[in-house]
């Protein structure tokens, strides 16, 4: 069924932890509608959604350069990866 694509365990745990996500946004949305607006670091205001675009977005990038200028293994984009997700949620 789902030949067309290579589908291994690593890519699966990648949709799956996107899509819980923003089903945890969604479940914190229903119980606080508003998004949670602030104004971050960047001089933005942002919602929880805007956040996490924010974070996914950097990850992406994180990972491109390293892949680019550096190679494997790709513990230390992690690592950073992490570090950027919880910058993004705390002060952005």
């Amino acid at each position: 069924m789902f030949s067309w694509m290579a589908w291994t365990w690593p890519t699966a745990l990648l949709f799956i932890g996107i899509f819980s996500a923003i089903g945890l946004l969604i479940v914190l949305e229903i119980r606080s509608p508003g998004g949670d607006l602030r104004k971050g670091v960047l001089g933005l205001e942002t919602t929880r959604g805007d956040r996490l675009f924010i974070s996914l977005l950097g990850t992406s990038y994180i990972f491109l350069a390293w892949l680019g200028l550096i190679g494997m293994p790709l513990w230390w984009p992690l690592g950073l990866s992490v570090a950027w997700c919880v910058f993004c949620f705390w002060k952005v």
